[in-house]
């Protein structure tokens, strides 16, 4: 999401489980409330490794998730936590850690650790110390256990780097790392990474330092590992249009509002593109060779980044959308190379031309043929639910 001083929040986690565990031991989920502009992000390790331990942390990340969005007191929604957990019939205590990270539009972030390896704030290429505090729980059932608070504002380039003890755990017991990664080894080499690769994504940090955790761990990781990142950086930007305006009169002005944006521009649509080569003048070639048998090719205009088909095309970018995870791999048809680009992209604006396509009404088509503002409402969603896109829409 953007915030009132032109950032954008990159939120991502990287995972890798236990060894010889089908299911990760960590949690992390992260959530946009749109209408309050805030992003919050939850990163919980439960007890052990396997199922036991994802539900403890399931169950942690949810609760702190649901009570954080509620505004609720940090101390509260800690004890409350701790108090529902399942306790463990062979330790006797029910433990569950946490990282609960919450952004505010105005870039006013507050973080709350309960047992996790102190997470790393860096502005640029510097660490910063944000002024942590101490906050003692008194209750009977918690007496004593130990909250870390702190609350600063962002700045651009800022980055957060949080994540589980499977972390500064990795390669404990090995020559190079005895008593394992510790906190200052891991600081120096997220400096490092950062220094070094100073525009990289959340997602390619946290995975640099899942791969060397692991790496220390001779490629069998003894625990869950997780590295969580938030970047607040530039936002790129992007132009989706898709659909020729209601009106043909409005032609020159929907091609110039292509003309104006600034950033990538993406055409899908035959009659969409032949539109805007025609009002503007543009060289436009249609493409030959497709890199998927489901879809048309891709064509070529100039000052265009990626032309596609329309419909079939967008219905197939939100079926892999939907279905979209960590370890999924984008080939290079239509679909894919769309995806890649909103991927690389932060800030999304659609131009959605209403006019009908007479060729789409057919009963006797294929359901792919969904009306195409129900298939950009789909997309949209998802961009913005579970990849945490900033999404407009503009319809002509």
């Amino acid at each position: 999401m953007e915030l009132e001083n032109s950032f954008f929040i990159d939120v991502e986690c990287r995972q890798n489980n236990h060894v010889g565990e089908i299911i990760c031991g960590d949690v992390f989920l992260s959530q946009r409330i749109k209408e309050e502009g805030r992003i919050i992000a939850v990163l919980s390790d439960g007890m052990g490794s396997g199922v036991k331990a994802n539900v403890l942390a399931t169950l942690t990340a949810s609760m702190a998730m649901n009570f954080t969005i509620e505004h609720r007191e940090v101390a509260r929604t800690a004890e409350i936590i701790m108090n529902t957990l399942p306790v463990c019939s062979v330790r006797k205590v029910s433990y569950s850690t946490f990282t609960i990270i919450d952004i505010e539009d105005d870039g006013t972030t507050t973080i709350v650790e309960y047992d996790n390896p102190l997470c790393l704030i860096m502005r640029g290429q510097t660490e910063l110390d944000p002024g942590w505090e101490d906050l003692v729980l008194e209750s009977e059932q918690n007496k004593g256990k130990k909250l870390r608070i702190c609350k600063f504002k962002a700045q651009l380039e800022d980055r957060i780097f949080f994540w589980s003890d499977g972390v500064v755990q990795s390669g404990m017991g090995t020559r190079a790392f005895p008593f394992g990664w510790s906190r200052e080894d891991l600081g120096e080499y997220v400096r490092k990474i950062v220094k070094y690769t100073p525009f990289a994504s959340s997602g390619k940090l946290a995975q640099k330092v899942i791969n060397m955790a692991q790496l220390h761990d001779g490629d069998k990781p003894k625990d869950d590992t997780s590295c969580g990142v938030i970047y607040y950086r530039e936002p790129r930007k992007l132009l989706l249009i898709t659909g020729p305006p209601f009106e043909e009169h409005n032609d020159f002005e929907f091609s110039l509002k292509v003309k104006r944006f600034k950033g990538r521009k993406i055409i899908a649509g035959g009659t969409t593109a032949e539109v805007v080569a025609r009002e503007l003048a543009l060289k436009f070639d249609a493409g030959l060779d497709s890199e998927d048998s489901e879809l048309p090719p891709v064509s070529f205009m100039e000052g265009i980044s990626l032309v596609t088909e329309g419909i079939l095309t967008l219905g197939k970018v939100a079926r892999i959308l939907e279905s979209y995870t960590v370890n999924s791999r984008l080939g290079n048809g239509p679909a894919d190379q769309i995806i890649k680009m909103l991927f690389e992209s932060d800030r999304i604006h659609i131009l959605n031309g209403t006019r009908i396509n007479v060729a789409h009404q057919d009963p006797n088509l294929p359901v792919e043929l969904e009306i195409r503002r129900t298939v950009v409402k789909r997309v949209v969603r998802l961009l913005e639910e579970k990849f945490l896109k900033d999404v407009t829409i503009e319809y002509m």
